[in-house]
């Protein structure tokens, strides 16, 4: 058998750090010209200063900052300027992580085909001496190999990069830029995708403030809805209102987190705003996002007082089953089902209606916390890892472990249940060894992935995933030992062995006689005199 990794302990997921809900902005003809204008407008202030970023590279610093907001705000506002270049930041930023998650993917690929490659064709595995199987034919040999040095070129220009600091960044995005030669792929027409090009270079995004009216002081919103925003200085003749505002005709509604929004804004406090345009649906909208206090971090024993509602997460359903903090099941195991199939917004409303399902549930059994598996299959996706099993490197593919994860997070938060994230490892294969025959009954079938959240939920509370130790293998006497769930010693009221009754063991004959009852006396024996009267056993008591 070969070596089991190390299981890691379980840990309390801590809670999400931000808000973000979106309105609707039902904007007139008037008010989408004059927000397209400025959007287009500061969109290309927002792009000169990402070249001009990019090409600082790791020679970058709060000096070269300010002078660049020093030369945005002559053309639009300080405020402006601020947002610009913080999101020029966190855009550079984002792009050098992805670096890094590049270079640690080719690495990883690279690896894995040199190893499969130094083996003969068709070669098994051999897991505990370390070796990779081989290729199965000669011209799949070759054509790795060719990827092989496809990777290594690919791997040393990113390096390179790495190294200067120069990232490449699409803004409107690499996919839909990937569209402009062939936009009938996509069912667009030419000045669809340019409209589409258009609205997703926009910029119409400002940071909010403390102390300000209603939060915000670029981008207001009032408690009634009105919304009006700053005009950059080369547009202020667009203005409508004093102080080189525009207010719009449409107002705004936040049915979701409204109350909590109408609360910040009351009393001043910060609430960053970004105005987008959908041009798929003609539709404009309003994102308002702000940072929450982090909340403490419950104890995990205090988490899993009152047991926890263990799931399993698969590509179709959540298997979910109560234990109590003792580690036993209780009740009858759940499973909400979804289709990730279809669109986006298909997938995301089914994953959603699934979590309420789950969360209330664990609040109808009095459950503070909820068992997942921390799943991460970012290494898991390409084929020299699953060789030709494409069917599964396509169910981990479009699995959404983050988003669900996220999710989860985020929707438990509001109910006050703790998410508690286990180690994955062995889940499924003990969990069927160990629970699935036991709890199958005439009346329940329990499924693998329902064995599998008994053990996910058994790791979190610290208990083993085995149901008990295995009996002696000979029979019942102490020859193999004993069970290692036997009471100890000092155990107050534990069942004592019972008392030895003197004589012989068979009772075939009386005591003292028998061919070699002088030879027993003659050894002195222990017990010798009890052998020269009879003893007989107290009747038992009818009544206490």
């Amino acid at each position: 058998m070969g070596r089991l990794r190390e299981v890691a302990a379980p840990f309390v997921v801590p809670g999400p750090a931000g808000v973000a809900i979106r309105g609707r902005l039902r904007v007139s003809q008037a008010d989408a010209v004059v927000l397209a204008e400025v959007g287009v407008f500061l969109g290309s202030l927002a792009a000169g200063d990402l070249a001009v970023r990019s090409r600082q590279g790791l020679e970058h610093g709060s000096e070269s900052w300010a002078v660049r907001k020093r030369e945005l705000t002559g053309v639009c506002s300080a405020r402006w300027a601020g947002s610009i270049t913080k999101a020029t930041h966190d855009q550079w930023a984002l792009a050098r992580r992805g670096q890094a998650a590049e270079m640690a993917w080719l690495r990883g690929q690279i690896t894995r085909i040199e190893a499969r490659l130094a083996r003969p064709l068709g070669a098994k595995a051999d897991k505990r001496a370390g070796l990779a199987r081989g290729y199965g034919s000669r011209s799949e040999w070759h054509a790795k190999s060719r990827r092989l040095h496809a990777l290594q070129s690919r791997l040393a220009r990113v390096e390179a990069n790495w190294v200067v600091g120069r990232v490449h960044v699409v803004r409107g995005g690499k996919k839909l830029a990937r569209l402009r030669h062939h936009p009938d792929a996509a069912g667009l027409s030419p000045q669809g995708w340019r409209e589409r090009w258009k609205a997703a270079r926009m910029f119409l995004a400002a940071d909010g403030e403390s102390g300000k009216r209603f939060g915000n002081e670029t981008i207001r919103i009032t408690d009634t809805g009105q919304l009006s925003l700053r005009l950059p200085a080369a547009l202020a003749h667009l203005a409508n209102a004093p102080h080189g505002r525009y207010v719009l005709d449409a107002t705004v509604q936040f049915t979701h987190r409204g109350a909590e929004w109408l609360d910040r804004i009351s009393n001043n406090r910060a609430v960053a705003y970004r105005i987008h345009h959908d041009v798929l649906r003609g539709r404009w909208y309003v994102t308002a996002s702000w940072q929450r206090a982090a909340a403490p971090v419950l104890p995990l024993q205090a988490a899993l007082a009152r047991g926890v509602v263990a799931v399993d997460m698969n590509d179709d359903h959540l298997a979910a089953w109560r234990l109590d903090p003792h580690g036993n099941p209780v009740g009858e195991p759940r499973r909400y089902f979804y289709d990730l199939t279809g669109a986006t917004h298909h997938r995301d409303a089914q994953i959603r209606h699934a979590l309420t399902r789950l969360l209330h549930h664990t609040r109808t059994t009095g459950a503070a916390a909820i068992a997942v598996e921390d799943l991460d299959f970012t290494d898991g996706r390409c084929r020299e890892k699953h060789g030709r099993n494409k069917r599964f490197r396509r169910l981990i593919s479009r699995f959404p472990t983050a988003k669900l994860r996220a999710r989860l997070v985020a929707m438990a938060a509001e109910q006050d249940i703790t998410i508690v994230a286990v180690d994955p490892a062995y889940t499924s294969r003990w969990g069927a060894q160990h629970w699935q025959k036991p709890l199958t009954t005439s009346n329940r079938q329990v499924s693998r992935h329902d064995a599998a959240s008994i053990a996910i939920g058994r790791r979190a509370l610290g208990h083993p995933i085995r149901r008990r130790t295995t009996p002696p293998p000979h029979d019942q006497s102490d020859r193999a030992g004993h069970r290692t769930a036997q009471a100890r010693p000092e155990t107050r009221e534990r069942e004592e062995p019972r008392p030895r009754i003197p004589g012989p063991r068979t009772r075939s004959m009386p005591p003292g006689s028998g061919a070699k009852a002088g030879d027993q006396r003659a050894q002195h024996r222990s017990e010798h005199a009890a052998e020269q009267r009879s003893w007989m056993q107290d009747a038992l008591p009818l009544s206490p």
